[in-house]
């Protein structure tokens, strides 16, 4: 294995059976199963993978068509997507959170011809959708499904596909991915929409590969390329996990590991000591809150020597990532003492922790650093492969920047300050959306809708998105973004969104912290009614504490003013967040908006 690899490969399929010829019989992917990890082998993923490909072929798929797969993290994920495209045929990976409606979208405006789905559970919303269209033939379960009556479906279970000579099989896809070349259509992968109805995203192969080179490259020539091993967190339908979690692996010859899910992930990570992790930034800010309450629970030394910690991470970050000669003594105990402890809840031998789908506080990279885990920011968009650039210890770690473009990325910053990206990895176009294909595409420049610049020493820095961008009465312009990451650091503050568009002054939409609410009112005596402790003038107090040391470290312009209280958290559920847990400002917006604008008129 080599990174020459990937520039030689035609295709994504063709680079994971070339893999597979030369790992054989190690193990590839696990999953925990009657309480044990159980793991597949590379060739046992390889034959299935032609199994499932020919069977499909044989349910009168063709080149091209649209598949639409939905399931949570599992090998069966991996091995659909790759067979789906060694059958010649489009990999559509839709969430698992998914209305009706939205399995609906998806499968009209794609046109699909076939759905894997894997559950009963997930099937219920995703069924009465099929039913609604004309285009899809065939639904094939992974778990066995309860068939509607449908004279125009064929309906088959999982292991149906794993029957036929493998032999055969393997041969009829050599010949198949023979004629697939990198600019072929992979996948479309629908944005999870902060803005309205999601959007497919054609991606081809070699955007994706183009994406895997870059990645590898960081972690072979940063870190060492040796026997790798992810943990698969982030569902599978969003680009970043896609890439990052799924075909980087791939490509460096690594073990998967499918995490159990949020509440199991913590000890997951203990179990399978994983060397590398792709991870959303509110992932990080929920365990670095953890973590810190873990450590004042220890006593006031721990607690100490945390604090002295966070201090000298902020010295260095302040000095661009230099340690200081007079914190030598310091680093010394924590290096026997507080780090090893932390470093331990994540295996003992992660190389690098990489964040990316939203925009990373600078503080909360500084606290992991600072505890000896190396936290990486990568920056991109579904559109992108999805990645553009990352961090990287060579280029010198700046947690107020998202690192250097990768190899074969191209990066100009346009008179207004949009970021614009060329090469490779640049996605093809909307499916069926020429309109806003070509607002995205111009001269082969793709318009990332993010604004910032590039460092002296060729970093990307991230201002904020420009559809967010708020711009108050006066023409400044002022970085939403910052100011929410800022908020929810602070313990009181679970959830933030500000406004201030055309408006004198910000102000906030706040969601409180329940695990603090619980404890505050504990503290004073007060029943812990969530919604009725809102109303308690020394509950706001407390809240509006919170604000006023965030707002201490802002600019005149991005202080928040006022405030008010969302109803409930943001969520999945309501609709109010992406799957990939970036708030919708236009669904807040469209439920408190009257809300905010009262705090313009006290």
């Amino acid at each position: 294995m080599q990174l020459a690899d990937f520039d030689a490969s035609t295709n994504l399929v063709a680079l994971f059976l070339s893999r597979a010829a030369e790992l054989g019989d190690k193990p590839f992917l696990w999953a925990k199963r009657d309480g044990r990890w159980q793991s597949l082998t590379w060739a046992e993923a390889a034959r299935q993978v032609g199994l499932i490909a020919q069977n499909l072929r044989q349910l009168g798929l063709n080149n091209g068509e649209r598949v639409v797969l939905i399931s949570e993290n599992r090998p069966e994920w991996c091995l659909a997507d790759l067979a789906i495209m060694a059958a010649g045929c489009v990999t559509v990976p839709a969430y698992t959170t998914n209305t009706e409606r939205d399995h609906l979208h998806i499968l009209e405006n794609s046109d699909a011809s076939a759905v894997i789905v894997s559950t009963e559970k997930l099937a219920k919303p995703l069924l009465p959708a099929v039913l609604r269209t004309n285009s899809v033939r065939h639904v094939i379960g992974i778990d066995r499904l309860k068939a509607p009556q449908n004279g125009n479906i064929e309906f088959h279970h999982w292991p149906e596909l794993l029957e036929g000579d493998a032999a055969s099989a393997a041969m009829a896809v050599d010949a198949r991915i023979a004629g697939v070349a990198r600019d072929d259509l992979a996948c479309i992968i629908y944005t999870s929409g902060t803005g309205g109805a999601p959007r497919g995203v054609c991606q081809h192969h070699g955007a994706i590969l183009r994406n895997v080179d870059g990645a590898a490259r960081i972690l072979a020539d940063d870190f060492g390329w040796d026997d790798e091993v992810f943990l698969s967190f982030l569902p599978l339908s969003h680009a970043y996990e896609h890439t990052g979690g799924q075909f980087l692996p791939i490509g460096m010859g690594g073990q998967i590991y499918y995490a159990e899910g949020l509440e199991k992930l913590a000890s997951n990570i203990e179990e399978v000591r994983p060397t590398i992790m792709v991870v959303v930034p509110r992932l990080f800010e929920v365990l670095r809150a953890r973590i810190i309450k873990q450590i004042e629970k220890q006593g006031k030394l721990a607690t100490f020597l945390m604090e002295r910690a966070v201090a000298i991470g902020e010295r260095k970050a302040a000095k661009g990532g230099k340690d200081s000669l007079r914190d030598w003594p310091m680093n010394a105990i924590l290096d026997r003492t507080l780090r090893p402890k932390v470093q331990a809840r994540f295996g003992g031998r992660m190389k690098a922790m990489v964040s990316g789908g939203a925009p990373l506080n600078p503080d909360i990279g500084v606290f992991f650093d600072t505890m000896g885990l190396t936290l990486l920011q990568g920056y991109g968009q579904t559109e992108s492969g999805p990645v553009i650039s990352c961090n990287r210890p060579q280029a010198g770690l700046k947690m107020d920047t998202v690192g250097p473009p990768m190899r074969g990325v191209e990066v100009k910053i346009a008179e207004d300050g949009e970021i614009l990206v060329r090469g490779e990895l640049v996605m093809q176009g909307y499916w069926r959306n020429e309109a806003q294909t070509q607002a995205a595409l111009k001269d082969g420049w793709l318009y990332t809708g993010d604004v910032g610049h590039l460092d002296a020493k060729g970093r990307i820095v991230i201002t904020d998105r420009k559809k967010d961008m708020i711009v108050n009465d006066k023409g400044d312009n002022v970085a939403p973004q910052k100011i929410e990451g800022m908020l929810t650091l602070q313990p009181e503050i679970k959830q933030a969104m500000v406004v201030g568009d055309k408006r004198p002054y910000v102000v906030g939409l706040i969601v409180p912290d329940p695990e603090w609410a619980l404890e505050w009112a504990r503290a004073q005596d007060e029943k812990f009614d969530f919604a009725a402790l809102q109303d308690l003038p020394a509950f706001r107090s407390a809240i509006r504490a919170a604000i006023d040391r965030v707002n201490r470290d802002l600019s005149v312009i991005e202080k928040v003013r006022s405030y008010t209280f969302a109803d409930e958290e943001f969520s999945i559920d309501n609709e109010e967040m992406t799957p990939s847990l970036k708030i919708r400002r236009h669904k807040l917006k469209e439920r408190y908006g009257a809300r905010l604008d009262a705090l313009y008129k006290g």
